[in-house]
C-alpha cells in the first residue's frame, strides 16, 4: 500500500505494520535527522506494551505512534518509484524494522521467515516497478548501510552475537553502536520464557499494530510538522531543528551531505550536551542573556534580530548576526575546534606546566554555572594560546569574585557578556599590536568585582554548606600548587568538604580540650578548618582526635589535595594552627586576586 499524496495537500491515515513494511514502502533516513538512539528502556517497553495488547486486546488495534514523512518520487536503475522521508519516527520505524530480522533468524516457521526477509529487503520487479533496495536506508551514513547488509538483511545476521557484543561496546558509530545493542535486546528478551512467544506476537505485530502517518509532498509542510512532534520517548532536541533548517539553505548538495555527516558525529560525541554546545554559540553571537529556548534564540535574536526605531517607535528588522546554511556550520565547526582544545586536558605547551588545565579543571568540576565558558572560547578565537593563561586567571576572578560577592545571577551573566564585547572590540584595533591589545584588554574595568564583599565571605564569614565551598577549596588547592604547576590535577568522581575540627566532638575528646565552644562556635565552618576529601564523609571517624583521624580517616581519602595533604603533615590542630593555616590562605587568595 503506497501512500499516496495529491499536489501540495498533506496526507494522514492509520496503517499497520504489515503495510508499512509491504512490497511498494521505502524509507530514507534523511541525513539531518538524529542517529539511532533507542535502548533496553524504549525497546522493552515497546515490545511489553505489544505483548500486553496482543494478550488482553487481541482483537483490538493498538496505536504505535507517527510518522512524519516527506514522500517525493525517486529513480533506481530505471524504475520510478515513491520515496518516504522520515521526518520524525525513525527511532520506532527503526527497531520494527531490527524486530523483524531478529524474529526472521529465531522463527522456525519458514513462511514467517519469508515474510521478514521480504520487510527488510525488497527484490526488485521493474515490470511492476519495484527497485530492488533495503525497505530502510539511512543517508550518507555507509557505515551504518554495511552494518545493516551484514547483521540485518544477512540470513543470520542477527544471531552473530560475539561480533554484535563487540560493536555495541566499540563502534565509533553511535547509530552502529545502538542498533548492534538492539539486536542483542531484542534476541534476549524473545530467549525469556516469560515474555511472549513469537507465534502470538507476531501476528497481532503484523495485524493489529498501527502507525499514524502524516505526509506531505511539500519539503516546507514537512518540516513544520517535523518542529512540533516527538518521537515516542526521544524528545526532538533544539539541536535536531536547527540542523535541519540550516541543512536546507547549504550552497551545495555536497556540502549538505559533508555538514550533516559533521553534524552527526558532534552529537555522537556531545551527546545530550549539544544544546548545551549551540548555548555557547547563542551567547557568543547575541551577548545578551537568553529569554526563549535555543531554537527561538536563533531564530529570532540570530537569524532575523530586530531594533526598536525610536522615531517610529516600531520595532524593525536588524541585520543577522549569522546566515543559515555554510555561515551557520563552519562558524560551530570553528568554535568546536577552541572548545575541543580548552578541554583537552593537554595544554601543557601553554606555559610548558599544568596551570592552564588545572584551573579548567577547578571551574569544571565546582563552579556550577557555565557561563565562562563562551568567554574563554571567544578570546581564544581572536588570540589562539597567546596570554590565555593570563586571561583565564582574569576570567576566574571576575567570575568567582561576583559568585562569591554575592552578586545575582543576572548580574553575573551581564558581566560575562560584557568580557565577550571588550575582547571583540580590543581585537578590531588595528592600530594596535596583539599585545597592546592584550595590555588594554587584561586592565579593562570589566574585570574589576566588589572585593569587600568576596574577601568579608572568606575571610570572616563560615563558608561551609555555601554553593561556593567546594571551588574555594580547588582554588586552594590550585594556588598551593604555584608557581610550579607540575602535576596535572584530574576532577575526582567523589569529592566532599570536610571539618578538620568536627562539628559535634565528643565530650571529653581532644577537641574539647583544645578548643572552647566560643572558639568552635566561630570558627569550624571556616575557610581554614575546611578540607576536601574523595569519599562519603563518615561522622564517626570524623569525629576522631586529630592524631587518629590522620591515620584511620584521611590517609585513605584525600589523594593528591594539596592542601589535604599540608595540613596532614601537621602534629597536631589547635586554635593556632588552625588560625594560621586560614591567615596563610587568605594571604595567598589576596595576593591572586590582587586585592
Amino acid at each position: 500500500m503506497a501512500i499516496e499524496v495529491t499536489g501540495k495537500q498533506i496526507a494522514s491515515d492509520k496503517i499497520t505494520i504489515k503495510d508499512v513494511f509491504g512490497e511498494d514502502m521505502w524509507f530514507t533516513i534523511p541525513d539531518y535527522q538524529r542517529p539511532y538512539v533507542w535502548g533496553e528502556d524504549q525497546i522493552s517497553t515497546l515490545l511489553d506494551d505489544v505483548s500486553h495488547a496482543a494478550v488482553n486486546t487481541p482483537e483490538s488495534q493498538y496505536f504505535l505512534g507517527s510518522l512524519v514523512l516527506h514522500c517525493q518520487p525517486k529513480s533506481l536503475n530505471g524504475t520510478v518509484y515513491q520515496e518516504n522521508s522520515v521526518l520524525d519516527g525513525q527511532q520506532r520505524l527503526t527497531t520494527l524494522y531490527i524486530l523483524q530480522a531478529v524474529i526472521r533468524d529465531i522463527t522456525t516457521v519458514e513462511k514467517r521467515k519469508k515474510t521478514c526477509a521480504e520487510a527488510i529487503f525488497q527484490e526488485g520487479d521493474p515490470d511492476d516497478g519495484i527497485p530492488e533496495r533495503l525497505r530502510i536506508e539511512f543517508a550518507i551514513r555507509k557505515e551504518v548501510e554495511v552494518f545493516i547488509n551484514n547483521y540485518i538483511k544477512k540470513n543470520g545476521g542477527t544471531q552473530q552475537s560475539n561480533e554484535l557484543q563487540a560493536l555495541a561496546s566499540n563502534s565509533d558509530n553511535v547509530s552502529i553502536r545502538n542498533m548492534a545493542n538492539a539486536i542483542l535486546i531484542i534476541s534476549k528478551w524473545f530467549a525469556n520464557d516469560d515474555n511472549l512467544d513469537i507465534d502470538t506476537l507476531f501476528p497481532y505485530l503484523r495485524q493489529y499494530v498501527i502507525l499514524v502517518y502524516v505526509a506531505s509532498s511539500e519539503l516546507e509542510d514537512a518540516f513544520r510538522l517535523f518542529t512540533v512532534l516527538n518521537d515516542r520517548g526521544i524528545k526532538l532536541r533544539n539541536s535536531d531543528i536547527l540542523k535541519a533548517q540550516n541543512l536546507k539553505e547549504v550552497s551545495t548538495e555536497q556540502k549538505q551531505s559533508e555538514y550533516a555527516k559533521y553534524w552527526e558525529e558532534l552529537e555522537g560525541e556531545l551527546g545530550e550536551d549539544f544544546d548545551l554546545f549551540l548555548s555557547y554559540i547563542r551567547t557568543i553571537l547575541v551577548k545578551e542573556k537568553a529569554r526563549h529556548n535555543l531554537l527561538k534564540e536563533f531564530e529570532d535574536n540570530i537569524y532575523n534580530p530586530t531594533k526598536f526605531n525610536y522615531s517610529t517607535k516600531k520595532q524593525e528588522s536588524a541585520t543577522p548576526l549569522l546566515k543559515k546554511g555554510d555561515e551557520t556550520f563552519d562558524l560551530i565547526k570553528a568554535y568546536k575546534v577552541h572548545y575541543d582544545s580548552v578541554f583537552s586536558g593537554n595544554n601543557y605547551h601553554i606555559n610548558n606546566n599544568w596551570a592552564f588545565d588545572n584551573l579548567i579543571s577547578v571551574l569544571n568540576d565546582t563552579a556550577l554555572s557555565d557561563i565562562w565558558i563562551p568567554p574563554l572560547l571567544v578570546y581564544r578565537h581572536h588570540f589562539g594560546d597567546y596570554k590565555i593563561f593570563d586571561f583565564l586567571k582574569l576570567l576566574d576572578n571576575k567570575f568567582s569574585g561576583d559568585w562569591i560577592g554575592r552578586e545575582t545571577p543576572t548580574t553575573r551573566i551581564e558581566a560575562m557578556n560584557t568580557i565577550i564585547k571588550k575582547i571583540e572590540e580590543y581585537s578590531k584595533k588595528e592600530e594596535l599590536s596583539k599585545d597592546q591589545k592584550l595590555i588594554q584588554l587584561f586592565s579593562d574595568n570589566a574585570f574589576i568585582f566588589n572585593s569587600a564583599f568576596f574577601l568579608s565571605d572568606l575571610d570572616e564569614s563560615s563558608i561551609y554548606g555555601r554553593r561556593f565551598a567546594r571551588y574555594k577549596l580547588r582554588k586552594v588547592d590550585f594556588l598551593l600548587d604555584a608557581p610550579l604547576y607540575s602535576e596535572k590535577r584530574n576532577s575526582y568522581n567523589e569529592m566532599t568538604v570536610e571539618h578538620i575540627l568536627p562539628q559535634n566532638p565528643q565530650e571529653g575528646s581532644q577537641w574539647t580540650k583544645d578548643f572552647a565552644q566560643e572558639e568552635r562556635e566561630e570558627w569550624t565552618h571556616k575557610l581554614g578548618n575546611l578540607v576536601l576529601i574523595s569519599r562519603r564523609k563518615n561522622s564517626g571517624q570524623g569525629r576522631l582526635d586529630f592524631t587518629d583521624k590522620k591515620i584511620k580517616y584521611f590517609t585513605s581519602s584525600i589523594e593528591s589535595f594539596p592542601n589535604s595533604l599540608r595540613i596532614m603533615l601537621k602534629p597536631q590542630w589547635t586554635m593556632t594552627e588552625l588560625k594560621a593555616n586560614h591567615n596563610d590562605l587568605i594571604d595567598k587568595i589576596k595576593l591572586h586576586y590582587n586585592i
